[in-house]
């Protein structure tokens, strides 16, 4: 073997580790598609935080805007159907209050809320209290109304999203006042009781004596309901009043001294 040979084969041994080092690309390829992967899900989880955001958004503010939009509308209608005089004949009813003019039978004020007039429709379905307004039950408890001798005027309302008139409910306190108004009635009530949290198959409230309440004689009541805690719809929230008196609509008076 001749010098040369021996010079070389140290040059030969050096490149072996180094061919050797060629095995670790299978765990270099192995950490791209991790990284890969991981950017991917990151991509993915934005993109669903976005949709989501872009979901509550829709629920909790969008809807308010269409739903205000809507009650305003209709309730223009029913003011302006109210200043037509009433059509005489055996259909009139027996109060000019009392007209269902089937889009609203009045407006309801609660100060203590800070959500100004409330349209009240007949039904308490989502496709009714959807549109911004309050709803009377006709169902499992069928509501007395305003005008009647006696019973429960139970009301319910969305607390958050479309509309959310009843969204301020917890600022109701006792001895704050309730008001409604029809074409020709203010009918005031006074709040004496609350109910921060009962279940959502509890209809002893919205009884025409609301014994829950406190109360066991027959009155003219009023019960508003809602959902509770916020931004769920587990419980219900219930606030009970009872009418302490009516007075004439007169455009020359104005609101009742409740609402100035």
């Amino acid at each position: 073997m001749s010098p040369s040979s021996h010079r070389r084969r140290p040059a030969d041994a050096a490149a072996a580790p180094h061919d050797a080092s060629c095995d670790t690309g299978r765990p270099a390829g192995r950490r791209s598609v991790l990284a890969g992967f991981l950017s991917l899900l990151g991509e993915l989880l934005i993109t669903v935080g976005l949709v989501l955001g872009l979901f509550v958004a829709y629920s909790l503010w969008w809807t308010n805007v269409l739903a205000d939009r809507q009650a305003s509308v209709r309730g223009d209608e029913i003011r302006q159907q109210w200043l037509a005089p009433p059509a005489p004949g055996p259909s009139e009813p027996a109060e000019p209050g009392a007209l269902d003019t089937g889009g609203g039978v009045g407006f309801l004020h609660v100060p203590a809320m800070k959500n100004g007039e409330v349209l009240v429709k007949r039904g308490t379905a989502p496709d009714v209290l959807n549109d911004g307004v309050a709803g009377y039950y006709t169902e499992p408890v069928k509501s007395a109304l305003p005008w009647d001798a006696s019973g429960n005027f139970s009301l319910a309302a969305h607390r958050d999203g479309h509309g959310a008139k009843f969204h301020n409910i917890d600022k109701v306190r006792d001895g704050d006042a309730i008001v409604f108004e029809t074409r020709d009635t203010w009918y005031v009530y006074k709040v004496f009781a609350e109910l921060r949290q009962t279940s959502k198959y509890n209809v002893d409230v919205i009884s025409p004596v609301p014994k829950e309440s406190g109360r066991t004689a027959p009155g003219r009541y009023i019960t508003l309901t809602t959902c509770t805690p916020v931004y769920t719809s587990k419980y219900r929230y219930v606030v009970w009043g009872e009418l302490v008196r009516t007075e004439k609509v007169n455009a020359d008076r104005g609101l009742p001294a409740e609402l100035r």
